[in-house]
């Protein structure tokens, strides 16, 4: 850990150019004794470090010591500061003690963008996360992960939408986050290309059974056109309301099972004419009852009758 450490203490004084004992005792979680006998200990293997004194003083490394990715512009450095929630870094078994990564990588960057670099990191944070986290089976991810390392196959029971469980073998050729929903695409045993989403695999097992992985398979550029395919291919249905001004933030705040096509004008708190767009009828019938009397079906006509319906059974269902 004391490795660690002192490597750490190289890369923040790459980058905020001088720090005192007690920053870098707060920064790095230890005590300010420590933090001197780490500076004797960077001095004596030979790193430059200097002590200034007074007000304005702190710790620095002498200017000519400076490690460089030299050749990175400024734009493609952005990206490299563009990491994934720490939720998928943790799922994988990635995990960065001390220092930020994105610290180590500023340190490496050129004096000529570190400054536009910092400036970019410490606006920029993102988090691919959901607000209520779902628990994942972190051992059947470890699983498919070695399968996937080693090129072998996993045999899995697999639980469909419906509850049924199915048992395959399949050949693991990557894995996706799409958010913080974890998926796997691989070839099943009639060689056609497949996602199964990580949660829904009940039980995973490697198969002492190697293969070989497609030689023309970009995962990137699969999933891309299997999440276009998808989006294609779902249903779409289409439902014209009147809704309360009260209830307008409920309605805007998420787009996860429906989708806000128009929102018309609304004068003087009148009901505001909103278009929806459902994948399903029965989707559309359950989201209007949700809002009960704020929300007001104008078309389909025949709607009307069918959320009356269904607002009939629920009643009798309570009595």
């Amino acid at each position: 850990m004391r490795a660690d450490r002192l490597l750490s203490i190289m890369v923040l004084l790459q980058n905020y150019m001088k720090m005192t004992t007690k920053e870098l005792a707060t920064r790095l979680e230890v005590s300010e004794r420590t933090i001197l006998r780490d500076m004797d200990a960077l001095s004596t293997a030979g790193v430059p470090v200097v002590a200034e004194r007074g007000p304005a003083g702190g710790w620095r490394l002498m200017e000519h010591f400076q490690s460089q990715l030299s050749g990175l512009k400024l734009e493609e450095m952005k990206a490299l500061f563009i990491l994934p929630s720490e939720q998928v870094l943790e799922d994988l078994g990635v995990q960065a003690y001390g220092v930020d990564i994105r610290e180590k990588l500023l340190a490496a960057t050129p004096p000529t963008t570190k400054s536009a670099g910092r400036n970019f990191l410490e606006k920029l944070y993102i988090d691919t996360s959901t607000w209520k986290q779902s628990k994942l089976n972190n051992k059947n991810l470890l699983i498919v992960q070695q399968a996937l390392w080693e090129d072998m196959k996993l045999h899995i029971v697999y639980q469909k939408t419906d509850g049924e469980r199915t048992k395959r073998v399949v050949s693991p050729l990557g894995l996706v986050a799409k958010g913080s929903t974890w998926y796997l695409v691989a070839l099943n045993e009639e060689h056609q290309y497949r996602s199964f989403r990580l949660s829904r695999i009940v039980q995973a097992e490697q198969v002492e059974e190697g293969f070989t992985r497609p030689e023309q398979f970009q995962l990137s550029e699969y999933w891309k056109q299997s999440t276009l395919s998808f989006v294609e291919a779902l249903p779409s249905f289409q439902v014209e309301v009147e809704v309360d001004p009260a209830i307008m933030g409920r309605l805007t705040f998420t787009d996860k099972f429906v989708d806000i096509t128009t929102i018309g004008d609304s004068h003087n708190g009148q009901p505001t004419p909103v278009t929806l767009t459902f994948n399903t009828e029965q989707e559309a019938i359950s989201y209007i009852l949700g809002f009960g009397a704020a929300m007001t079906i104008t078309q389909p006509e025949y709607l009307r009758e069918k959320v009356v319906l269904q607002a009939q059974l629920m009643i009798k269902m309570y009595e």
